[in-house]
């Protein structure tokens, strides 16, 4: 069971109420962000493209930029190669469209992540080499591949690395790097996602061959702002003013593939939110990865016909409603594991799924975190070796644990809170043994704080108070959506709904008697409805919103815990 901790930040909310012009209730929930100084409270608040960081700050940029331009002025080829999700398919986008524009001779490949596996490889290399192609630009990848970037040089070629992943010990010798975690870079925010990294790049040679700066920005800033949400990162200082601008461009585009996803998915543009990038829209950009191959998604994004936009976004949601089904299996897969064997004792789990679809072992690892909440890797069977991801919690760097046993692994990855692997088949029992073995997570580290923001009784509900949460968003990890509690709430009516039967809506009344429909999704709906049975009134967590159904504008309370 969940602990609830109050977040209980000191301020003058009446101060900074009369200061911001909000109300002390949106003071408070912007304190308990850590939102602290006026510089820092109004760039939260009214943050936009002019408070960005000039992009020649990041390493590499400069050197980048004059390079590319000296190998379009020579007419060598380029060629893209990026990586089969979401940030890398919007980074390769990004990049192609930025070169093409500046006159580069340019293309693309993106490893097929069965064949090929994660990242820069000898295979891909080749392929480049034999094409004729003078320069490989990475995006969303490289900067773990040392051994693959001597080859490309070996051959002759240039490579420039565009990347955000944690740095190995061992960098590649690339001609250049960049990389905001690289720790000599004088970028001031180092949390961007790959697709943000190369956005930078391509504003920086925008620039130096004398485009408006808007341009970046009309064009291709939607597509880091998708990526950045898509791709899990922070929505914090940088990455929460590249989301908001997004947005707004997201809601007014005309892109051809991006209108074409939006309409497949019965969404109405003016309406969009990072929830329907990240729960909607960008898992049919990774479902084209991870099902099938990553180009015929970034094949939706050139698209330039309409009616074969429409074509092609039909069939990246037939895949993902295919990923959905697979994935509902390989969870009931995993829990029976865990549950008829000694694995639920562990402290890190290691679930081994050898017929498991091995694109899903990051989505079912989440799903795994959140139901037992504690790291998990998922492994399934590869091409020639065991291939896993992992999904961590906020107590254990994932990163870090698996640097402790590198030697096990045939090649990993990743960042504090999800990696990625693969390992021979033999050493998976080892592999397992090691983590649990050096993991040093107390019980309390493995009890999953919620923080609530305030007790808020229902009948302080209203529209107004929903309009006014508005001003947090964009909401994502790093700014996430308020907490509320309410006491002793009592369940009136209950019914269980949804294809999956994982759905409850209730009719609610808390101690101020004020009755509201209620909303709460669980994979484990019988655990739900046993507890509803035991109890007469629980205490709830819940964030307030508008239920829009045929015309009708409800009030609606999004149940997120219950004790």
């Amino acid at each position: 069971m969940a602990r609830w901790m109050e977040i209980r930040k000191g301020a003058d909310y009446q101060a900074l109420s009369n200061a911001f012009g909000i109300t002390p209730f949106t003071a408070r929930l912007i304190r308990n962000k850590d939102i602290v100084g006026e510089e820092q409270m109004q760039k939260y608040l009214h943050g936009g493209l002019l408070d960005l960081h000039p992009a020649t700050l990041m390493k590499g940029i400069v050197e980048a930029v004059a390079l590319l331009k000296k190998k379009i002025g020579q007419k060598a080829q380029i060629r893209i190669i990026g990586d089969y999700d979401i940030d890398g398919v919007c980074a390769t986008y990004i990049l192609l469209q930025g070169l093409a524009r500046a006159g580069a001779k340019v293309d693309t490949d993106i490893p097929d992540r069965k064949k090929d596996g994660y990242g820069l490889n000898q295979e891909l290399i080749r392929r480049a080499y034999e094409a004729g192609v003078d320069t490989i630009v990475t995006c969303d990848n490289g900067i773990a591949a040392p051994d693959e970037v001597a080859y490309a040089k070996k051959l002759g070629m240039t490579v420039i690395i565009t990347d955000h992943h944690e740095l190995q010990e061992v960098l590649p010798k690339a001609d250049v790097i960049i990389n905001p975690r690289q720790p000599d870079c004088p970028y001031p925010y180092k949390k961007l996602c790959g697709a943000a990294v190369a956005w930078k790049l391509v504003e920086a040679l925008w620039e130096s061959l004398g485009y408006p700066k808007e341009l970046a920005y009309q064009e291709l800033l939607m597509f880091a702002a998708f990526a950045t949400v898509g791709d899990v990162m922070d929505l914090t200082e940088e990455n929460r003013i590249l989301v908001k601008e997004g947005l707004k461009l997201l809601k007014e585009t005309v892109h051809p593939g991006m209108s074409a996803l939006i309409e497949v998915n019965e969404l109405q543009k003016e309406r969009l939110s990072a929830y329907h990038i990240g729960f909607v829209l960008g898992p049919c950009i990774n479902a084209s990865g991870r099902l099938h191959t990553a180009k015929r998604a970034l094949e939706l994004l050139n698209t330039e016909d309409k009616a074969l936009a429409i074509e092609r976004a039909q069939a990246l949601k037939a895949m993902n409603d295919e990923r959905k089904t697979l994935t509902e299996k390989g969870v009931e897969a995993a829990v029976e594991q865990i549950e008829s064997s000694s694995l639920k004792e562990d402290r890190v789990l290691v679930v081994y799924l050898p017929d498991c679809h091995e694109s899903l072992a990051g989505i079912i690892a989440g799903r795994i975190r959140e139901r037992y909440y504690r790291p998990v890797f998922v492994l399934t069977d590869g091409e020639e070796a065991v291939k896993g991801s992992g999904r961590s919690i906020e107590t254990y760097s994932m990163f870090e644990e698996m640097s402790k046993c590198k030697e096990l692994f045939i090649k990993y990855g990743g960042h504090p809170m999800a990696a990625g692997l693969s390992i021979p088949k033999e050493l998976v029992d080892t592999f397992r043994q090691q983590l649990n073995t050096m993991c040093q997570l107390t019980k309390e580290e493995l009890t999953e704080v919620i923080h609530i923001d305030m007790a808020l009784p229902f009948s302080c509900v209203s529209e107004t108070l929903i309009k006014e949460l508005e001003l947090l968003e964009p909401f994502g990890k790093g700014n996430t959506k308020p907490v509320f509690a309410a006491r002793n709430v009592q369940i009136i009516e209950s019914k269980v709904l949804g294809k999956h039967q994982n759905v409850l809506r209730m009719k609610l009344m808390d101690e101020s008697h004020t009755i509201l429909e209620g909303i709460y999704f669980s994979s484990c709906m019988s655990e739900v409805l046993m507890d509803l049975q035991r109890k007469p009134t629980m205490h709830m967590l819940y964030y307030p919103e508008i239920n829009e159904f045929r015309g009708q504008r409800n009030l609606q309370l999004r149940i997120l815990n219950y004790c």
